[in-house]
């Protein structure tokens, strides 16, 4: 079975894009494949990976954001060379570190030795839920008088001098 084959056994395809065998058309097929081989920030790439099947990664859980999180089934490889082993997260949608939730980040760098799956982090009562970084989104927090603030503009206090060098 060649590349084009198991790509497309993988491929998620929109129903438009079904031949009429109920299979992915040759052009949905090669347009994942080349957004894949390129778009490093949309889930993971072919390193990423073929570094997770050298290994024989394992799917240990997911997220509440449909984020995956592998680790390695083999000896330890971790660089460190303190016989911990590899793991990732192959991010749903765009890759961005603030996505990873807190029980899972210390997964992650081995600050605690279970998975949120079996040992979930206890949840205070003051705690929020978790959202990640919303900066540069039209979800971030613009306080009033922001110029980026939706709606009507702030009314400025009379009160307010505009600071000039020759009144300095």
């Amino acid at each position: 079975m060649g590349p084009i084959a198991v790509f497309r056994q993988r491929a998620k395809p929109r129903a438009e894009t079904l031949d009429t065998r109920g299979e992915p058309d040759d052009k949905s097929v090669m347009l994942s494949f080349i957004k894949r081989l390129f778009i490093w920030w949309h889930g993971a790439t072919f390193g990423t990976s073929l570094q997770i099947a050298k290994s024989g990664g394992k799917l240990i859980g997911k997220d509440d954001q449909g984020n995956r999180y592998f680790e390695e089934t083999g000896a330890p490889s971790h660089p460190d060379g303190g016989g911990r082993r590899r793991r990732w997260v192959v991010y749903h949608g765009v890759a961005e570190a603030s996505r990873v939730p807190p029980d899972w980040f210390g997964w992650l760098n081995h600050i605690v030795a279970e998975p949120p799956t079996i040992a979930p982090l206890p949840v205070k009562k003051f705690e929020q839920p978790y959202l990640p970084n919303m900066t540069g989104t039209p979800l971030a927090y613009r306080p009033k008088g922001s110029l980026a603030r939706a709606g009507d503009p702030v009314d400025v206090d009379d009160t307010y001098e505009a600071w000039s060098p020759e009144n300095a």
